[in-house]
């Protein structure tokens, strides 16, 4: 089971890795995050890191990272990290990557969802989902939330990582 770490700060770096044949083919990409406290990932950004909303990153972007927590680790600094979903900020909404169990609450038990029929629920292809998202791995774009805990929410989207 995936354990969903983030880090969130702005791009101060993008560049180019090298590919299998020594040369910088544009495919896989490094991208530096410095969280304003001088704390610094590096994210390796492969074509199968899901970008929420496709959203292209440039430097100065706050942008939210999400990494596997135990996935095995170089002992670098900065430390770099595999990047599975990359999140540019945006004020109208929030995210949330996580495991969402049968109560559609999350792992960390901070945040529950109430679907409604107006919440799109799609996998990462963009293509419709029919089943019920629970028990799964869910990317999560929603708008305000209650103060509880767990917080509560209705979705605008769904994104089902399968």
């Amino acid at each position: 089971m995936i354990t969903f770490n983030s880090f969130h700060g702005t791009v101060t770096m993008i560049t180019d890795l090298v590919g299998q044949n020594g040369e910088r083919d544009g495919c896989n990409k490094l991208i530096s995050v410095e969280n304003g406290l001088g704390a610094i990932v590096n994210f390796l950004v492969s074509p199968t890191s899901y970008f929420v909303d496709h959203a292209v990153v440039a430097v100065g972007d706050s942008v939210t990272g999400y990494y596997d927590g135990n996935a095995p680790t170089l002992l670098i600094y900065p430390p770099q990290h595999p990047a599975l979903v990359l999140v540019k900020e945006s004020p109208y909404q929030n995210v949330k990557v996580d495991y969402f169990d049968s109560q559609l609450e999350s792992s960390d038990g901070r945040l529950r969802l109430n679907i409604s029929p107006y919440t799109q629920i799609i996998l990462t292809n963009g293509q419709p989902f029919s089943r019920n998202p629970a028990n799964r791995n869910l990317i999560v774009i929603y708008g305000p939330a209650t103060k509880s805990i767990p917080a509560q929410t209705t979705p605008y989207r769904i994104i089902v990582w399968c």
